[in-house]
């Protein structure tokens, strides 16, 4: 399931990023950790919209493709446009997942499995805390 990872289009330094997110949206972005369960109001988001990345805006999910896996973080059955996402082998904590980060700088975004809802049975498992949310108008 994991793809190369495309060279990010916004680089910033690590003081760069510190400067514009919230701490618990860097920890998560920039240096790859988890939001607790239960704890991102994104989770009860259910308007029509667009999920977008908390570092660059770029649209990642749509609102028509999200469910509720009862895992505690928002998920989704696949991206707005397969680029919106890089695919990378997640080794470490004893386990192999496929990490999730946005295509264009990179964020760190969540992990993808294959045990989702039909029709893709994928089950996009994002930290809300490292995207913004857009209702359309």
């Amino acid at each position: 399931m994991a793809k190369t990872i495309p060279t990010p289009n916004i680089v910033k330094t690590d003081a760069e990023w510190k400067a514009m997110l919230t701490p618990e949206a860097y920890q998560v972005a920039r240096k790859h950790g988890t939001e607790r369960a239960g704890t991102s109001p994104l989770n009860k988001e259910k308007r029509e919209g667009t999920f977008g990345c908390v570092c660059c805006g770029v649209p990642l999910f749509a609102s028509a493709d999200k469910f509720e896996s009862g895992t505690g973080w928002p998920s989704y059955t696949k991206p707005v446009t397969p680029a919106a996402v890089a695919e990378h082998a997640d080794n470490g904590f004893f386990m192999s997942r496929t990490e999730v980060r946005c295509a264009n700088c990179d964020a760190h975004l969540g992990h993808v499995f294959p045990d989702g809802p039909k029709p893709t049975g994928l089950r996009y498992c994002m930290n809300g805390v490292a995207m913004t949310f857009a209702a359309k108008e």
